[in-house]
């Protein structure tokens, strides 16, 4: 973004504003990050008042700041939009950009998979668009605007994720970005104490149609039945599914996992063999979707073949990382039933090594159902498909007294609170054979158990 203030005030129905030709080039509320030209957005809660910050931001180099009408003692001298609500600026100078901006926008949601379908399809864009996509988890009612208004005026395609946490969130968000193409990865169940059901996490997932543009198209999982539902509730929206079922519009088989990522084939809408660098079944069909956005906006099989290999998702997701002579899967970044079940069959199934462990963290915000949830791993863990399994975490005791009785004391190791007992077994016991996938949520940092291992 390059803009004066007169026009950030225009978006705001403001006229006749102070310091009119100050030149912004981005925006910030933090200002431990904040860089020359931004516009600082202050926040007033509790327990911090962002007001206090705001001539730090100015001295850091901001070329300007909001300030609420009813804050007193506004700094003098200084480039201030003033206003009722600095989140609702946000979010409205976010829309006039938006409005202004002659980008492809892309809208991302689901479940599980949204940040590496992001990156995937990021990637396989960068060589032949100027991309730019959401960066970390901005993809909020705050992150997802300050995205928008980071984006440079010559870009070319936004890939915007989009979160949330209960009903009318995604609706917002999409509103407010209007994407051309749409993602649903697919449906799990995160959120669950706020959605009640996999119905309703589908249902408020399926609201990014909602903002998606009159001739977008929306792409999906359609080996998810409850989105298959909804999707034919729709008869006038353009749709395009993905998975393993052979009806679908883009489908993948024989897949291979190698130290390297993973091989596939694919038929329908794109024919052939291709490979990435990213393991797991799961992420083959994030990849999917990737390939089809990428097919609709004009690239050729063999390009979307050539960028693929040049892949790099961001780190803890499936990740391959060599520690001496242990190869570890770090998958540490979250974790739901649906993710936790794919990493592990993922395991199961591969022959990359023959020594394979898991280790487990606690998967959160499950609800009333997270005993159920987690007893219900054990489904899918076996004596034989894998040899050793530590679990990390309070909830993850209900897994272990499932699990006890199938493994020998030694091989199952339990900790609540302290990674040390099984850092020192994976020091003790693996081999230049063994392979380690690691996953949890996000607040449980499993991360750390693989830099002990390292020290």
């Amino acid at each position: 973004m390059k803009k004066n203030l007169q026009q950030l005030a225009n978006w705001l129905n403001i006229e006749n504003q102070a310091f009119p030709d100050t030149i912004v080039t981005g925006v910030s509320i933090d200002t431990r990050t904040i860089q020359k030209g931004d516009l600082f957005v202050p926040f007033r809660g509790e327990a911090v008042n962002g007001h206090r910050f705001v001539e730090q931001a100015f001295e850091k180099g901001a070329a300007a700041a909001l300030w609420m009408s009813d804050e007193p003692n506004p700094p003098q001298h200084y480039p201030l939009i003033f206003v009722d609500d600095p989140e609702i600026a946000l979010q409205e100078m976010a829309k006039g950009y938006r409005n202004e901006h002659q980008a492809t926008f892309i809208g991302i949601t689901g479940s599980n998979g949204k940040t590496s379908t992001k990156d995937i399809l990021a990637s396989a864009l960068a060589p032949y668009y100027k991309v730019q996509k959401t960066i970390g988890n901005f993809n909020n009612q705050l992150g997802l605007p300050i995205t928008i208004l980071q984006l440079d005026e010559d870009t070319e395609i936004s890939v915007l994720e989009m979160g949330m946490s209960g009903f009318g969130e995604i609706e917002f968000l999409t509103k407010l970005a209007r994407p051309h193409y749409a993602i649903i990865t697919n449906i799990g169940e995160a959120h669950m104490q706020d959605l009640g059901s996999r119905e309703g996490i589908a249902k408020a997932k399926f609201e990014i149609i909602k903002g998606l543009d009159e001739s977008g198209v929306l792409f999906f999982d359609g080996d998810e039945p409850l989105l298959q539902k909804l999707v034919a509730k729709q008869p006038a929206l353009s749709t395009q599914s993905v998975g393993f079922a052979a009806c679908l519009d883009l489908v993948a088989s024989e897949i291979v996992a190698t130290a390297e990522g993973s091989n596939f084939h694919v038929e329908g809408a794109i024919e052939g063999d291709f490979f990435i660098s990213v393991l797991g079944e799961h992420q083959v069909k994030n990849t999917l979707n990737a390939m089809l956005v990428s097919k609709a906006l004009g690239l050729t099989d063999e390009q979307i073949r050539a960028a693929l290999k040049q892949v790099v998702l961001t780190d803890m997701r499936m990740q391959l990382i060599p520690v001496g002579e242990v190869l570890f899967i770090n998958d540490a970044y979250n974790a739901a039933p649906t993710s936790m079940q794919a990493a592990i069959q993922f395991v199961n199934q591969t022959s990359i090594r023959s020594d394979k462990w898991l280790v487990l963290g606690d998967m959160l915000e499950l609800g009333d159902e997270e005993q159920q949830m987690h007893e219900k791993i054990a489904q899918h863990i076996k004596m034989g498909d894998v040899n050793y399994v530590c679990l990390y975490g309070p909830r993850m005791k209900w897994l272990y007294e499932k699990l006890q009785g199938q493994f020998e004391s030694q091989r199952l190791i339990y900790s609540e609170t302290d990674y040390a007992p099984i850092i020192e077994t994976i020091k003790q016991q693996a081999t230049n054979d063994t392979l380690i996938l690691v996953k949890g949520s996000r607040g449980m940092k499993l991360e750390t158990i693989i830099q002990g291992v390292a020290q």
